[in-house]
């Protein structure tokens, strides 16, 4: 789809940092990653999952190591997956200087949990000696005591000044190869802090709403909070954090990207929700055409129209479009123009087949 003049994003330049293979920051894509939900100790359910969100598109893979055992098992998962491993550590800086040792291309760390100044500056060692990047993840429900009860509760400006502390602290130690986040599960102290944030730094910034619930409403809240804050040109990596399947938040990842013109991946398709004008079950159609065409990685946009109110116009944008008829006579058009007649009993297998020889065409 061409990116049209009213959609073009001006994005903040960070500085650009590495996470393995990844380039996170600067003029780099807006990556887009999850966190596996097996036991990391369970080396061959942590590696299948991490193969799926692979190939559901995700570019930085995060795994948990709360103790020992955890951290070491990054070392054969690290073999045999493609994607940048980030080790989050919860509580015990040992696990970030164990998961370094093993491989993981980034450590995340949670400053109200790790501890004292001491313990954050033996991770700086170990990133730099295993040449890991860092992120620091400050989160409202993990802030430091006294932060707490300097603001009484979390507040933008507590987020902040965790991270300013912490940033220092890094800076200080002649270490640069960091991302920040500020995460709350609430919509309203995640978007004020991290404007707040990007006004005082140019490290790229993870985003995301912590915590934000289901597949349903936590994809919502992601939305408002990440789409709002990507529209003001702040963000270089993002995480949709769902009770769901990983799978999802990676999907949910990149249908926000997509809504704002800024990173493509699979088929769009735009639908009309149906009325009594409609000339074919759109509700019914989209499942299926969703379902099938779920493995297509190329960006192709595909209107589908119930009746002809908007359909043309829409076909008129989109690479493939399909506009109700009356009589059983729906219209297919290919770039806008209209292309041929087809029964409403013919229109998942067509369609599909198109779709998949634009993908051939593209190739």
């Amino acid at each position: 789809m061409e990116i049209r003049p009213h959609r073009i994003i001006k994005r903040k330049k960070t500085r650009k940092i590495k996470v393995g293979n990844i380039s996170v920051g600067g003029d780099s894509k807006i990556s887009v990653q999850s966190m596996t939900n097996t036991l990391t100790t369970d080396v061959k359910g942590t590696i299948n999952q991490i193969l799926s969100l692979e190939e559901a598109g995700a570019d930085i893979v995060r795994v948990s190591c709360p103790d020992e055992q955890s951290s070491k098992s990054i070392k054969e998962i690290v073999k045999e997956v493609n994607v940048p491993i980030v080790a989050d550590i919860h509580f015990h800086y040992k696990r970030a200087i164990e998961a370094a040792k093993m491989g993981a291309s980034c450590l995340r760390i949670n400053p109200g949990n790790i501890g004292s100044k001491e313990r954050i500056l033996e991770v700086v060692k170990a990133a730099k000696d295993f040449n890991c990047s860092l992120r620091i993840g400050v989160n409202a429900g993990s802030l430091d005591r006294n932060l707490l009860e300097k603001y009484k509760e979390p507040c933008p400006e507590a987020l902040v000044e965790s991270a300013k502390y912490n940033i220092q602290l890094l800076e200080d130690n002649n270490f640069f190869n960091f991302k920040i986040s500020v995460k709350s599960s609430d919509i309203f102290l995640t978007v004020k802090a991290y404007r707040k944030l990007s006004e005082i730094c140019d490290y790229p910034l993870h985003l995301g709403v912590t915590e934000a619930g289901g597949l349903l409403t936590g994809s919502i809240k992601s939305s408002i909070g990440i789409g709002q804050l990507l529209m003001e040109g702040i963000g270089d990596t993002i995480r949709v954090s769902l009770s769901s399947d990983p799978i999802d938040e990676i999907k949910a990842g990149y249908e926000i990207l997509k809504s704002l013109g800024i990173r493509s991946r699979g088929v769009n398709i735009i639908s009309c929700p149906s009325c009594a004008r409609q000339a074919f079950p759109v509700i019914e159609t989209v499942k299926k055409l969703e379902e099938k065409l779920s493995h297509i990685k190329k960006p192709i946009n595909l209107s589908i129209i119930g009746c002809v109110v908007n359909g043309p116009g829409e076909a008129a944008q989109t690479e493939i479009g399909l506009t109700g008829g009356g009589q059983d006579s729906n219209l297919l058009y290919l770039s806008g123009v209209p292309h041929t007649k087809i029964a409403s009993s013919e229109i998942i297998d067509k369609v599909v087949k198109l779709v998949e020889e634009k993908v051939k065409e593209i190739d």
